[in-house]
């Protein structure tokens, strides 16, 4: 089969096509069929500076969708030919991977393989940044940095279906506010915040920030905070150094800060995943919220599309497209 994968870390040319076995699925596992693999920032990441890399060589990729094709001893619910959507532990990045069963996820009625492979990270993601983590409430306002991705795509529809009082964005460019604000942002600021914030809400802060940048970004979303806002951490786009918050910035105004990885989600309490990835598959069902696939790449391709995403000039979802 057909696979990418890199030998060492560096730029998108590091990423090669290689002929690799097909994986057999272990205990509690199943191999998929790739139909098309989602491109998330976290690929660049391990790219560049080995995030969540084991060791190399390497197969980059989080998320897929697809077809079940073989399914391993202790698996119940999942069939060989059934449409599910995964998350992976790497190795997405191929004609075939293998997932755990625990966050393997049947494909909802009236959804294509094509929108079913932007499910996994994304959704419940932002369901959780805005419901279950960041626990916004009607006619709360609400920060969102990257407005434009994926990520904050989805954002910006749950939280006006969520009854918010005003949505804020920020992105990097002119292109992506005009993209933001078809998403369901209010206002969007391009690269300073900070004094717009103030302005916009009258010198108050807003309820709740969301984060995936880290360093100083994340520390101006905590200083734009209201009294009692809620800072949610779900990235380090930044690859800023760990920073520490404590009394004196959280004291004064009763402010709180809280964190959010899908990713050690799935390690830590798959039970739980399970039923946000249900909530947040549910709401791409009626309609709630859409994840428009702005580019879409064939496996070969995959350096490209981690230039196009590396650039920072993308809105929406990145594909790439393995047998769709």
């Amino acid at each position: 089969m057909r696979a990418i994968e890199f030998q060492e870390y560096g730029g998108p040319e590091v990423l090669k096509v290689v002929e690799a076995d097909v994986p057999e699925p272990g205990p509690g596992q199943i191999s998929i069929d790739v139909a098309y693999t989602g491109v998330n920032f976290a690929d660049l990441k391990a790219r560049s500076e080995g995030y969540r890399v084991p060791g190399l060589p390497f197969r980059p990729g989080l998320e897929v969708s697809g077809r079940v094709r073989a399914v391993g001893a202790g698996v119940a619910g999942l069939a060989v030919g059934q449409e599910v959507a995964a998350l992976t532990e790497g190795g997405a990045y191929a004609e075939v991977t293998v997932a755990d069963a625990a966050t393997v996820f049947p494909v909802p009625s009236g959804i294509g393989l094509r929108t079913a492979a932007t499910l996994p990270t994304v959704l419940p993601t932002a369901h959780a940044l805005v419901h279950t983590v960041g626990r916004l409430q009607p006619g709360e306002t609400v920060l969102v940095q990257g407005a434009a991705g994926g990520v904050g795509t989805v954002v910006g529809q749950l939280a006006r279906a969520a009854g918010a009082g005003a949505v804020y964005g920020v992105v990097s460019s002119a292109s992506k506010a005009a993209y933001a604000k078809e998403n369901g942002y209010d206002e969007v600021f391009v690269g300073a915040f900070e004094e717009p914030v103030r302005e916009a809400t009258g010198g108050r802060g807003v309820d709740l920030a969301l984060d995936p940048v880290g360093g100083e970004t994340l520390k101006g979303s905590l200083a734009s905070l209201a009294v009692f806002g809620r800072l949610v951490s779900f990235g380090n786009a930044s690859s800023a150094e760990p920073w520490t918050v404590g009394q004196p910035e959280l004291y004064p105004l009763g402010k709180s800060v809280a964190g959010f990885s899908i990713l050690s989600l799935a390690a830590t309490g798959p039970a739980e995943l399970r039923r946000l990835a249900e909530l947040s598959f549910a709401k791409a069902v009626d309609g709630t919220v859409s994840l428009p696939v702005t580019a879409e790449f064939d496996l070969a391709e995959a350096a490209e599309a981690h230039r196009l995403m590396g650039a920072r000039t993308s809105t929406g979802k990145l594909l790439l497209r393995v047998a769709g």
